[in-house]
Parts: C-alpha cells; sequence; structure tokens
C-alpha cells in the first residue's frame, strides 16, 4: 500500500452507510472503522477515497450478512483536491469488499469508474478496474 499524493477530504464518517460496486455479494454496507486513521479523542474517525475500512455488510446474500469485511472507498460524492490543483468529485459514494487485509478484491467485475488515487495505492483494485478516472 502507497500513500496517496493528493489532500482527499474525508467524507463517509464512521457508521456511514456506503453502496458497494462490485459483485461480491454485499450490496450495502456501513462504516465500522478506518483502518490506520488516528483523531483526536472524542472525534468520530472518517473515512476518504483509497482508504482501507471495516465494514459490517447491511445488504447482500445471506452468507454474507452480518459479517465483519474488509473494504476500500472507491468514489465519494464530496470532492477532493489532486496535486495539479483539479478538484474531483464522483456521482454517487462507493466501495470495493476485499477477501485479506492485503488489498485483494472479493469480486470480479467492478461497475462504474474508479479513482485514479486508489488505482496507484492499490494495485490489484486496479487491475480488475474497467475504468479509472
Amino acid at each position: 500500500m502507497k500513500g496517496v499524493k493528493s489532500r482527499i477530504t474525508r467524507a463517509l464518517p464512521s457508521q456511514a452507510f456506503v453502496p458497494t460496486c462490485d459483485n461480491s455479494g454485499a450490496k450495502v454496507i456501513k462504516i465500522v472503522s478506518v483502518i490506520g486513521h488516528k483523531t483526536v479523542r472524542g472525534r468520530i474517525q472518517a473515512a476518504g477515497i483509497g482508504d482501507l475500512i471495516l465494514a459490517s455488510v447491511k445488504k447482500g446474500k445471506l452468507e454474507m450478512r452480518k459479517t465483519v469485511v474488509p473494504a476500500i472507498i472507491v468514489r465519494q460524492k464530496k470532492e477532493f483536491r489532486r496535486p495539479d490543483g483539479t478538484r474531483v468529485a464522483f456521482e454517487d459514494n462507493a466501495a470495493v469488499v476485499l477477501k485479506d487485509m492485503k488489498g485483494n478484491p472479493k469480486g470480479t467485475i467492478f461497475k462504474g469508474p474508479i479513482a485514479k488515487e486508489v488505482a496507484e495505492r492499490w494495485p490489484a483494485v486496479a487491475k480488475v478496474a474497467s475504468m479509472i478516472v
């Protein structure tokens, strides 16, 4: 996992419901925690593009429901700034469910675009992605 060069605004707080954009069996996940983020005491953790999260599956196949899975945020509605000054915002929030904490995706097809920052940081996700913005 590499560091992100962009200034990512963390727009998805803990306990947020995020739809998935892959065919892993999960439809909607709830963010439980953000891996690797430290905050001020009392502040709620928040995730942004490219962040590794632990999430609980709320909607999806019966064998997936009520399980805690690792996931990566691949799109967010809130704009974020790239090093060249451009600001990028997507139409929706989306996440990709992983097999393990190393970044291997569980699904084989991703619907919609994936941010360039995610592709740089997580090469296994970039291999499966059809469109990178």
